[in-house]
């Protein structure tokens, strides 16, 4: 007798766990041990979702889309979660919805200014430029790495308009005067916390002190989708601004797959159409097509589950590098946590001191030989940056740390994917590199 399609839905996902366990079963332990920068965690739920979503054939977003971003959204404890097709989209997509002429008097303008960091990635700071906006630069702090607070009353002048940073490998930077700051001026705060999923400041989640706030879901970050990300938001009002510009930069908000959301899809009169046209066909934005698969999501729901135990695992990791690096502070400029913060690390961030018998390249060559992963702090100054030559920009005081951050500061890992063993190969080989070199 022929079984139902729910009887053999059962059947392949019995069979994708099996696969599972034969395709990726731990290895022995090898003779070289490794310690990568980041990599993927996942089991057999995250395959069963994958193949599960690809069943219904729904190749954009659906039912697990839905199911991610309410239950992302409970656990950032704000009311809307927007996903997207990438951590950068997601930043393109918070900046670009703030010019929106829905937003009247707060619109971003072509020439307003946003107050963001020197040292930092790219797609922080893109999304302002391709806006036609200026970016005003700060320098960061040594050793949190986050924005020089101090600094900031200096950068607002009559067209200072917002404040977008990331929070720094996962270090929440000073939320306190960054909030204040934006709140006494009435600039708009987006939150880049792409590398600080589950980080808090004074026991709030990173994230929720903004108007808008971003996420990644790229295999490196604290979740993966593969390629994915999320913009959060407690206004109504800036979520169906985000959605529009992800949509095309359509009006209607209707979910894919759905029509007549609005009760009056042939009842509308915008710009100059005609009455009645589709409200389905009708743009009030110049927008983009920045959604996501459901499969991705269907990923991203199983990782879901595992995130607080990634979170524990990452603080655990960073304490027992921080623990095992304390007799070299001689020659490295240990990281600390912003005060008030409890930080969910994205890496473990080491300076090379000018005076250390060793330059930063010489330590990373070595490393590299032990399979100890490593990576710059991102684009060390964006400034230096042959991207950036000859663009628009202001810059506030000068910029040491940041120079100082592009020329001696770099990163290992800490993801989950690491136990006590891999953080002490990252060790060993840290201490028989500096044992070695004369001092």
């Amino acid at each position: 007798m022929p079984s139902t399609k729910e009887e053999l839905r059962r059947q392949i996902l019995d069979l994708v766990h099996e696969y599972h366990r034969a395709a990726f079963a731990p290895k022995p332990s090898s003779a070289s041990p490794s310690a990568p920068v980041a990599g993927r965690v996942f089991d057999a739920r995250e395959l069963q979702n994958l193949v599960d979503a690809s069943l219904d054939f729904w190749l954009t977003g659906g039912r697990y889309a839905q199911e991610f971003e309410r239950r992302f959204a409970d656990f950032c404890g704000l009311r809307h979660a927007m996903l997207v097709n990438s951590g950068s989209s997601a930043n393109l997509l918070a900046l670009s919805c703030l010019t929106s002429p829905q937003l009247k008097e707060r619109q971003l303008r072509p020439g307003d200014e946003v107050i963001t960091v020197a040292a930092g990635f790219p797609t922080t700071v893109n999304p302002i430029f391709q806006n036609q906006l200026v970016p005003v630069f700060l320098d960061v702090t040594i050793p949190t790495y986050g924005v020089h607070v101090e600094r900031l009353e200096a950068a607002i002048g009559p067209r200072t308009k917002a404040i977008f940073m990331a929070h720094t490998l996962g270090n929440p930077f000073d939320l306190a005067a960054v909030s204040d700051c934006a709140r006494r001026h009435g600039l708009w705060l987006i939150e880049d916390c792409c590398d600080a999923l589950g980080s808090t400041y004074q026991g709030q989640l990173v994230g929720t002190f903004g108007d808008l706030a971003t996420f990644s879901f790229y295999p490196a970050h604290h979740i993966t989708m593969g390629e994915g990300g999320a913009v959060v938001t407690n206004s109504p009002q800036l979520k169906k601004l985000v959605e529009s510009f992800r949509d095309w930069g359509r009006d209607c908000w209707c979910q894919t797959g759905h029509d007549h959301t609005c009760r009056r899809r042939f009842d509308w009169k915008l710009g100059e159409l005609p009455f009645g046209y589709d409200h389905k066909y009708t743009y009030s934005h110049v927008g983009y097509n920045l959604k996501l698969t459901d499969m991705q999501a269907a990923v991203g729901v199983a990782q879901l589950d595992k995130l607080p135990d990634f979170i524990r695992r990452r603080r655990e990791n960073f304490r027992l590098l921080h623990d095992g690096l304390s007799d070299l502070e001689d020659a490295f400029v240990l990281p600390e946590a912003t005060e008030g913060s409890d930080p969910s690390w994205f890496g473990f961030p080491l300076g090379v001191r000018p005076d250390a018998p060793f330059g930063r390249e010489d330590l990373l060559r070595h490393l590299e030989t032990q399979r100890v992963g490593t990576r710059l702090l991102f684009g060390g100054n964006l400034l230096r940056q042959p991207a950036y030559q000859g663009l628009n920009y202001r810059v506030v005081g000068e910029l040491p740390n940041s120079d100082w951050v592009m020329n001696q500061v770099f990163w290992i890992g800490v993801y989950p994917g690491l136990d006590a063993a891999h953080v002490a190969h990252q060790l060993d080989a840290i201490h028989q590199f500096s044992a070695r070199v004369p001092a």
